[in-house]
């Protein structure tokens, strides 16, 4: 980790909550928000967020699946959504997650005619902004814990070590 804690901190407390004040608390408020009122699917919140935990790299994002009314993807859900172009375990909305996902974070400006064409017969605007803000946050904290090395040392609430696969 890049980040000096003080002993007796936990990492991700420390960092999230007490290094920047200003500023991380607003970041974990915002990282709430996206787990606490996405009106997304559960397999299409998840198979963006596994393509961003994928790309970002993010260790404990990886193996983290997020629980909705007592319900997690079933295992091998991360095995699909890495194959999203070829999965017949994924539906329309849920390939499209993922592609959107794959592309925001690795080719934005490769987001033509074709893609938007399908993604908003399957998608109306509303759900265009709240998956795409989604993918923002994802982004954006996942590769902080990264770089930093925080998903090294931390383990996040409801955190399912090895559930990746």
């Amino acid at each position: 980790m890049i980040i000096d804690v003080p002993e007796g901190k936990d990492p991700l407390t420390y960092v999230w909550g007490e290094l920047v004040p200003g500023i991380g608390p607003a970041a974990a408020a915002f990282s709430a928000a996206v787990y606490a009122h996405s009106t997304l699917a559960l397999r299409e919140f998840e198979a963006a967020r596994l393509t961003i935990a994928r790309v970002n790299g993010c260790l404990f994002c990886l193996d983290y699946r997020t629980e909705r009314d007592g319900q997690r993807v079933e295992a091998g859900f991360f095995d699909e959504v890495t194959a999203w172009r070829t999965s017949p375990a994924l539906g329309e909305r849920e390939r499209l997650a993922a592609e959107y996902a794959e592309r925001f974070a690795t080719d934005h400006h490769g987001l033509d005619e074709d893609f938007w064409s399908r993604m908003r017969a399957a998608y109306d605007d509303r759900q265009v902004v709240e998956l795409t803000m989604c993918l923002g946050s994802w982004i954006a904290f996942g590769r902080l814990n990264r770089v930093t090395g925080l998903d090294e040392v931390c383990s996040l609430p409801a955190h399912v070590p090895g559930a990746r696969g």
